[in-house]
């Protein structure tokens, strides 16, 4: 099947939706070299290392952590910080930290359920891309008004953005350009503010996460101009001369069994029926457990979906709720139907998706990745993570695990998404 929206063959969005289905794309892509094996290291030309480079660190005083950041980020030419950072660090100290590590240079980020580093997963520190301004023109914006974030509002932001994109000159905004968002992950109004910004983003492809905080779902925040900020949303728009494939996918893949939701709070994303019962007895019995054992494994391994489109996308369960009620990472509504999931192969479904973006775009300068937290408990539990890990830090992954994935004006959940982008040499050699 085809996604033809973004013209444009290598920038472009690609998206997996189910691992059996293969990815649904713009254009039939190139089979992964057979010479490069999977578990192959990435090699990076000397060029290529001040385009993107990629840190992280584990000192969890702030300004300790903020000053070994700039130390191996810092240079002549650095235009843009994205960071994600563990909720334990003092935020409070962090924010400023970051601001005087970083000073005149724009710096965003968000908390996060666990970060993609250099080197893999991690926990409990700050991971952090920075931006060379000769290859990427970068502009970000804070929304703080979810609630009444209108069209008006996502257009005048869109365009503040673009006009910093034209007036770097890098590459002509139409397919040369992308959108990051990263969201409250407890703010509950992903799906008003994507839906408002994918209108007035037009064509230029869109990913993001929603930010977390280390599974204690009681504050994330998302970082603009020094401080930390909760119930908000950036926006960051990217131009680059360089070849990119925006993507998403998951592992999962529908059984024949169906949930109809017949009383929902739509706006506390709450279902309290299930099938005309209380909805933890009804999904406990399609999974097979006690309601007393519906934890947070079960729903990483037994999530549901909804069908749109000729494609399932999962609505994740966050917890049970004493009355029996379940409430739920994303938009939950009465009506609609929900189809139990079964897992694929976690890791077989990300090889095949990188090596499709590389092969078009060529060895990554780097991939930044929001993944689904719940992707990664699976990983841990299934004890494949290292694993996952190792992958992630060859193919240059850098980012954070999350509570909500965004792509494309949707709000997702139990998904890899983001974008891999090209090394600078391999774009010039196919220029």
């Amino acid at each position: 099947m085809a996604y033809d929206r973004f013209g444009a063959p290598v920038k472009s969005t690609e998206v997996a939706l189910a691992y059996p289905l293969g990815a649904v794309q713009s254009e039939e892509l190139p089979p992964y070299p057979e010479s490069e094996p999977m578990n192959a290291a990435i090699h990076q030309p000397a060029s290529a290392r001040s385009a993107a480079r990629l840190a992280s660190t584990s000192l969890h005083d702030a300004a300790a952590a903020a000053r070994a950041l700039a130390d191996e980020l810092t240079h002549a030419e650095l235009g843009c910080v994205l960071f994600f950072c563990s909720a334990d660090y003092d935020l409070a100290q962090l924010g400023p930290a970051l601001e005087s590590a970083f000073p005149c240079i724009l710096v965003c980020g968000c908390t996060t359920a666990g970060e993609i580093t250099p080197q893999g997963y991690g926990r409990g520190c700050v991971t952090a891309i920075a931006l060379d301004r000769r290859y990427f023109a970068v502009d970000c914006a804070l929304i703080q008004e979810l609630e009444g974030f209108s069209l008006q509002d996502a257009q005048s932001c869109i365009d503040r953005l673009l006009a910093t994109c034209r007036d770097a000159d890098l590459a002509p905004v139409r397919d040369h350009t992308f959108a990051i968002t990263l969201l409250d992950g407890l703010s509950s109004r992903e799906e008003l503010v994507l839906a408002t910004l994918n209108a007035a983003l037009g064509s230029i492809p869109q990913f993001g996460g929603s930010a977390g905080d280390d599974e204690r779902l009681n504050d994330t925040h998302v970082y603009f101009q020094g401080r930390f900020h909760n119930h908000a949303a950036i926006v960051m728009l990217v131009n680059t001369p360089l070849d990119f494939r925006v993507f998403s996918t998951h592992h999962m893949t529908a059984t024949g069994q169906k949930l109809v939701v017949t009383r929902a709070d739509s706006d506390r994303r709450t279902v309290h029926e299930l099938n005309a019962e209380p909805a933890a007895r009804a999904y406990a019995r399609a999974v097979g457990v006690t309601e007393a054992e519906l934890d947070r494994e079960t729903f990483a391994l037994h999530p549901m979906a909804v069908r749109i489109g000729g494609h399932h996308f999962i609505r994740s369960v966050q917890r049970v709720n004493a009355d029996g009620s379940l409430t739920f990472y994303c938009a939950v509504e009465t009506g609609i139907v929900m189809t139990m999931m079964r897992t694929g192969s976690l890791q077989q479904s990300l090889q095949d998706q990188l090596a499709q973006a590389e092969a078009v775009v060529g060895p990554p300068l780097v991939t930044i990745g929001c993944d689904c937290f719940l992707r990664r408990l699976e990983a841990e539990v299934t004890g494949i993570d290292q694993d996952i890990g190792a992958f992630l830090s060859r193919h240059r992954v850098i980012g954070f695990n999350s509570y909500g994935e965004q792509f494309d004006g949707m709000h997702i959940n139990q998904t890899f998404t983001g974008v891999v982008i090209g090394q600078p040499d391999f774009a010039t050699r196919n220029a």
